[in-house]
């Protein structure tokens, strides 16, 4: 039976294939599309550039949108000056950062570390401290050593989990366990899990509130309502964007309530459902 999903992903992907570079030895993959304002997606644990599609067949025509996938070494730090040299590589003096979970972590690490590369952060469905990590499966494993079907395995039974307690995203626990079961290249998944474990504590965003949005979902079974609260008081963002469902990936759950999420932060003209303008802002 056909994965919708996959499908459109598939198709994007053939549209816009992924282009390679290295940058301080690492090889990365990165898509360039469209034109306007810039918007760097970087994806989670789970993802490679791709995973956004929605959201870039969405806005193209408004926004120049790159996203990358991840290379099979390095860590927080490294990949920090690496997006940096990708962002000279591409004439991108700064550029707006969108982070998803481990993506989130980068892009915080980014604009704290970096500030004059980033116009705006938006920490998405992601953490304010990797403290403690080091104790949680399967990041308490020895992430090199452990047998990849051990870590892939993890994934698994997470996602499967998911998938029973919510038949509804079937299609996106499929796509999930494709990418965790090979689509993800073993050195490049072991590389990501490592990155969060061996994390460094995260330098002070010193953007105002007006340049930091927060993305999170009241049902993200990752990031637990403590580490979303202590993310949002941590960047005092100006606007907190909460879904009231929509897991650990809501840019695939529901796209259209992400692509109009996107638009209003950009100050486009919305073709989705309409946030609200409050502080927090809930759907």
């Amino acid at each position: 039976m056909t994965n919708p999903l996959i499908q459109a992903r598939d198709a994007f992907a053939t549209k816009h294939p992924e282009l390679r570079i290295l940058l301080n030895g690492r090889d990365w993959g990165y898509r360039d599309v469209g034109s306007g304002a810039v918007l760097l997606m970087i994806p989670g644990t789970l993802g490679r550039g791709d995973i956004f599609w929605n959201q870039i067949e969405a806005l193209s025509d408004r926004l120049r949108i790159v996203t990358v996938s991840y290379p099979s070494s390095g860590g927080i730090a490294e990949w920090a000056a690496d997006i940096q040299g990708l962002m000279d590589h591409l004439n991108i003096p700064a550029a707006a950062i969108l982070g998803s979970s481990l993506g989130g972590y980068l892009a915080q690490y980014i604009a704290g570390a970096a500030p004059d590369r980033v116009t705006r952060l938006l920490a998405a469905n992601t953490l304010h401290s990797a403290v403690g990590l080091d104790q949680r499966p399967p990041y308490s494993l020895d992430l090199q050593a452990a047998p990849i079907e051990e870590l892939r395995a993890g994934f698994g039974a997470g996602l499967s989990a998911w998938g029973q307690a919510h038949p509804d995203q079937a299609d996106l626990v499929e796509l999930l366990l494709a990418e965790a079961g090979g689509r993800i290249l073993e050195p490049e998944l072991r590389a990501r899990l490592d990155a969060l474990k061996q994390a460094p504590a995260l330098p002070p965003v010193p953007h105002t509130a007006d340049q930091i949005v927060t993305i999170e979902a009241d049902d993200d079974p990752l990031i637990p309502a403590e580490m979303r609260l202590a993310v949002r008081a941590q960047l005092n963002p100006g606007i907190a964007y909460r879904f009231l469902s929509g897991g650990h990936f809501p840019y695939v759950a529901r796209p259209a309530d992400y692509t109009a999420l996107l638009e209003q932060t950009f100050g486009l003209t919305g073709t989705g459902p309409d946030w609200g303008t409050e502080k927090e802002r809930c759907r």
